[in-house]
């Protein structure tokens, strides 16, 4: 089977549930959306807030204070919100990636290998038993290496213990300054084997999240090599549907996931900065349109909020005086403008109660914005 350009967007925006909003709870949300991006902490709440009816930003609060849903380094060495029972499985299969990364020269410089790491992550985690901060972890560390450590010993452990957030302060549960403590089911250090196992669960959460996929796609979205990644689709074997891209690449999906018409309508969307289906993919011409790449993923790395017109990004938003900023990197006609101003009203009425002015810290990249794009300031109300 073949599947167009157009084909792959409209999957992937039913499986994120942007083609119409969900009537489901936060900690479901996220199950069903696999992984946000949540290193800006307002990110998971307004994903949530694009793709479920009647979202309640309280219903996320009591997840995350509840435990349901956690906050881990996990895909791409960045943080991201999943539902606790995914969170075994997906930092199991993602440890040789965290211990390349984190436990490589900035880490050994402290003196520590990375076999000292394996030994101190268990004891890591029972001091982790309530909330910790940075410094309770540096003094700890120090009494029990017996001298102060390297600053590079308790970044690498950090990233590579399987410790997640615990809620520190509002408006979006967490606040400047972390705190960490041990998940209630741990995932244990793996050896190869058992961590390709859990590549291939890995795998299948993703595809039903985001596929249909390439080998290239799974490899960028956990960051994981490519050799590894085609490993994990080939060992699915009869489990896997095989489709052909609109190149000609060969595309993994799971049988019967929801891939609708070409043709389907996809409604404005408002979406949060770093959201996952801006940086799940290799080929990101899925959402993004090339020319428009490197105008809303900076070199830096920040991923500016974006307005989603037709599926694709079609410009970027911020707070305004009185509602929301929308400017659009080519012309938009009058009814997209009407159905993103609706968005703007909604929104504005969602970031009221806790930070009118989201992503004000992120403002300068505005000056970069071409200046031909149209701006517009869409109302409050």
């Amino acid at each position: 089977m073949v599947i167009t350009a157009r084909g792959l967007n409209r999957a992937t925006l039913a499986r994120q549930m942007l083609l119409h909003r969900e009537p489901l709870g936060a900690a479901e949300g996220v199950r069903r959306a696999v992984a946000l991006q949540a290193q800006q902490p307002a990110s998971p709440y307004l994903a949530l807030w694009n793709r479920l009816a009647g979202f309640d930003p309280a219903d996320l609060d009591g997840a995350f204070a509840g435990r349901s849903v956690v906050k881990a380094t996990l895909m791409r060495i960045t943080l991201h919100a999943v539902h606790a029972d995914d969170l075994p499985a997906f930092h199991e299969a993602l440890q040789p990636v965290l211990r390349g990364a984190r436990l490589g020269p900035r880490f050994t410089v402290s003196g520590l290998t990375a076999q000292d790491a394996d030994r101190l992550v268990p004891e890591v985690l029972g001091y982790a038993d309530r909330p910790r901060t940075n410094t309770d972890f540096t003094a700890w560390l120090e009494e029990r290496l017996g001298t102060p450590p390297h600053p590079g010993a308790w970044w690498g452990l950090r990233h590579y213990t399987p410790l997640v957030h615990a809620p520190t302060a509002p408006p979006w549960s967490f606040g400047a300054r972390p705190a960490y403590r041990a998940p209630d089911v741990r995932p244990v250090l793996a050896d190869a084997g058992t961590s390709d196992a859990r590549l291939r669960t890995l795998v299948l959460r993703y595809l039903a999240g985001f596929g249909p996929a390439s080998a290239a796609d799974v490899a960028q979205f956990g960051l994981v090599p490519k050799g590894r990644a085609r490993a994990a689709l080939h060992a699915l074997g009869d489990r896997l549907e095989r489709l052909e891209g609109p190149g000609g690449e060969e595309l993994f999906d799971l049988p019967g996931a929801a891939r609708p018409d070409a043709g389907t309508p996809a409604p404005p969307r408002l979406m949060a900065m770093w959201d996952s289906i801006l940086l799940a993919y290799a080929d990101r011409s899925r959402v993004i349109p090339p020319a428009y790449r490197p105008l809303v993923i900076r070199r830096n790395g920040d991923v500016l909020p974006t307005l989603l017109v037709d599926g694709y990004v079609a410009g970027v938003w911020r707070p305004g005086p009185g509602g929301i900023e929308a400017t659009a990197f080519h012309p938009l006609p009058g009814d997209v403008w009407e159905g993103l101003a609706a968005e703007a009203r909604a929104l504005t009425a969602f970031l009221a109660g806790r930070e009118p002015q989201v992503y004000a810290r992120y403002g300068h990249w505005w000056s970069k914005i071409p200046a031909d794009a149209e701006t517009r300031l869409l109302p409050a109300a």
